[in-house]
C-alpha cells in the first residue's frame, strides 16, 4: 500500500489473511486498507487470533468496505500453519529436514555426507532457510561438519534472512571457534544449555555476542527439548527448522515435538549396518505407533526427490 499511494485508491485487495484490527508488531492493517482507499476487500479466512478474530472485517465493512470470506479457504490455512499453531500453543511450527540416499543412509560408514544431494536439492534447503526464523543442529553435527548454518541462496541480496541460529549442547562441547559461534558469521547465534556447561564457556561464547539459554534437563541430561522449543515461542518465532544430527532428531521424534517433514531422497545406494540413518534413538518400537505424515507432496529437484508432510498426530487446524 505504501508503494501504491494514490493510486491504490478504489482498488480491490485480496488477503490470504483476515487484516489485523489491533497494535501489535504493525499499526493495524484494517485501519491502513480504510485510508488507502480500498474499495473491496477479499480475505480468505478469519485470524484465529482472539485480538482479531472477525473484528477486522467488521471495522472493513463498518467503514463501508464490502469484504468477502471463504475464497480458497484451504490454501490459506495451509500457508498459515505456523501462525496458526503460534496461536493456539505459543509454539512453533517445527520442522525436520534431512537428505539421505534411497535406502535411507545419511552417510557413508566412515561418517562422509557432503554431498548426498544434488546442489538444486541444497539450493532448496537454503530457501528454506530464508523462510525460517530458527534452526537447531546438535552439538555433535557441529562438531563433525563444523557448519556455518547461513542462507546461502545463488540471488542473496539485503532481503535474505539468517534465521537464528540454536546449537543445543547440554555440556558445552562446542568450540568458541566453531564457524556458528564467529562473529562474522551473518545473523545470530544461541547455545542451548543446561547448568553442566561452564560458566567460563557461556562467558567467552557472550563475549562474542552468542546468547545463552540456561534450559532444564531431561532424563538423560540433555536439554529438555519441550522446554526449548518453549522458548523459541517465547521469542515470538514462528519456525523452527530441525536440521540435525540423528541424535537431536530422534528426540525430536520421542518427544512428540515435530509437525512437518522436509525429505530429500537422492538416487544413490549406499549400504552397510553402520552407516546411519537420519533418526536415532531410541526409535518407535511398534509400527502402530510411527509417525504418520498427511498432506504430502512429492517434487523432482533436479535427480532427488523431496518429500513433504504434516506430522498426522501434531495437526493444530
Amino acid at each position: 500500500l505504501t508503494e501504491a499511494g494514490e493510486s491504490a485508491k478504489g482498488s480491490t485487495a485480496y488477503v490470504t489473511l483476515e487484516p489485523c484490527a489491533h497494535y501489535g508488531r504493525t499499526a493495524p492493517c484494517a485501519d491502513a486498507l480504510i485510508e488507502a482507499g480500498i474499495k473491496e476487500v477479499y480475505s480468505a479466512i478469519e485470524d484465529p487470533n482472539p485480538d482479531v478474530h472477525g473484528k477486522g472485517h467488521d471495522r472493513l465493512r463498518v467503514a463501508g468496505i464490502p469484504v468477502h470470506t471463504g475464497i480458497s479457504q484451504s490454501k490459506a490455512t495451509e500457508i498459515n500453519k505456523p501462525f496458526f499453531k503460534y496461536v493456539a500453543s505459543r509454539q512453533p511450527w517445527v520442522t525436520a529436514k534431512f537428505a539421505v540416499s534411497l535406502d535411507g543412509k545419511l552417510a557413508t560408514n566412515t561418517g562422509e555426507s557432503q554431498w548426498i544431494t544434488s546442489e538444486q536439492s541444497r539450493q532448496r534447503v537454503h530457501h528454506i532457510r530464508n523462510v525460517t526464523d530458527a534452526i537447531i543442529v546438535g552439538a555433535g553435527t557441529v562438531l563433525t561438519d563444523d557448519p556455518s548454518l547461513t542462507t546461502r541462496l545463488q540471488d542473496y541480496n539485503e532481503s535474505t534472512r539468517n534465521p537464528l541460529r540454536i546449537v543445543a549442547d547440554s555440556r558445552g562441547r562446542v568450540s568458541p571457534k566453531a564457524r556458528v559461534y564467529h562473529p562474522d558469521t551473518p545473523g545470530y547465534s544461541v547455545l542451548a544449555t543446561t547448568s553442566q556447561t561452564k560458566s567460563s564457556h557461556c562467558e567467552q561464547l557472550e563475549s562474542q555476542g552468542v546468547k545463552i539459554w540456561k534450559l532444564p534437563e531431561d532424563t538423560n541430561g540433555r536439554v529438555d527439548l519441550k522446554a526449548l522449543v518453549n522458548r523459541v515461542g517465547q521469542e515470538e518465532m514462528l519456525t523452527l527448522l530441525v536440521e540435525g544430527g540423528s541424535e537431536l532428531l530422534g528426540a525430536f521424534v520421542a518427544d512428540g515435538l515435530l509437525d512437518q517433514v522436509c525429505a530429500f531422497f537422492a538416487p544413490i545406494i549406499i549400504g552397510g549396518k553402520s552407516a546411519p540413518g537420519p533418526v536415532g534413538e531410541p526409535g518407535i518400537g511398534r509400527l502402530v505407533d510411527v509417525l504418520r505424515l498427511s498432506n504430502i507432496v512429492t517434487e523432482k529437484i533436479g535427480d532427488d526427490i523431496l518429500v513433504t508432510g504434516d506430522v498426522l498426530s501434531n495437526l493444530h487446524i
